[in-house]
């Protein structure tokens, strides 16, 4: 009986593709090296340059900062400024701007506003005044306005408005020729005006006129032939 030797084939290594055959040691790839400028250089530092000393003055602005004096409420012209109408902030404040300091909100507590004020502004020192809307020469006159003879516009202090003469009807106005057209109107300036009062709705408004016409007004508001009629804005 014959013996078969089982020999056992060892594995045989797989072929590489051709190309792995061929190819050697990959190499890395070059880099061109690139030719610096020295104008691009020099370029590069003034702009770095340029950006810090930028930053340097922005910090120095914000970190320069002054207590200002602020309006936090409705102030109208020839109001007397309170405490209560005024704030403070610290802003970095430019020097062309002229703001009254917070160490300095004494000089302005008890003096009148010469412009009108809003919640928000710096105040400045034009823009208030130790001296009265009534001025020398001028008489103040107060004029009592129903319901239905207040204008819908609110009365502030500084309006210009015209007192027109306003005679019950058949009777002649005083001081006027016959024939004469148009009725006569004295101008005036509004100082104050009150609240409407509770139950009639009665407002009363301080006028300021001339000298001369004051006791004229007194008379008409006295014969309740008067009427109180606004100028339009001078800006308007």
């Amino acid at each position: 009986m014959s013996k078969t030797k089982e020999h056992t084939a060892a594995p045989t290594a797989l072929p590489l593709p051709q190309q792995a055959q061929a190819a050697g040691p990959v190499a890395p790839p070059r880099v061109s090296a690139r030719r610096r400028r020295p104008g691009v250089i020099a370029l590069s530092l003034a702009l770095i340059a340029a950006g810090g000393a930028g930053v340097a003055v922005l910090l120095l602005q914000v970190g320069d900062r002054t207590n200002v004096v602020t309006v936090v409420r409705d102030v109208q012209v020839g109001q007397v400024l309170t405490e209560q109408d005024l704030g403070q902030a610290s802003v970095a404040l430019d020097p062309a701007v002229k703001a009254v300091r917070a160490d300095d909100v004494d000089s302005v507590v008890g003096k009148r506003a010469a412009v009108e004020l809003k919640p928000g502004a710096l105040l400045s020192p034009s823009q208030v005044t130790k001296d009265s809307l009534v001025k020398a020469g001028e008489q103040l006159v107060p004029i009592g306005l129903k319901p239905e003879q207040v204008p819908a516009t609110a009365l502030v202090p500084g309006q210009t408005v015209q007192l027109v003469h306003v005679p019950a009807q058949g009777a002649a106005e005083a001081g006027k020729e016959p024939g004469e057209a148009g009725p006569q109107s004295i101008a005036g300036r509004v100082v104050k005006a009150s609240k409407a009062a509770p139950g009639t709705g009665v407002v009363v408004v301080d006028v300021a006129t001339t000298a001369d016409d004051g006791p004229t007004v007194a008379a008409w508001v006295s014969a309740e032939a008067l009427r109180l009629v606004l100028d339009a804005p001078e800006n308007s």
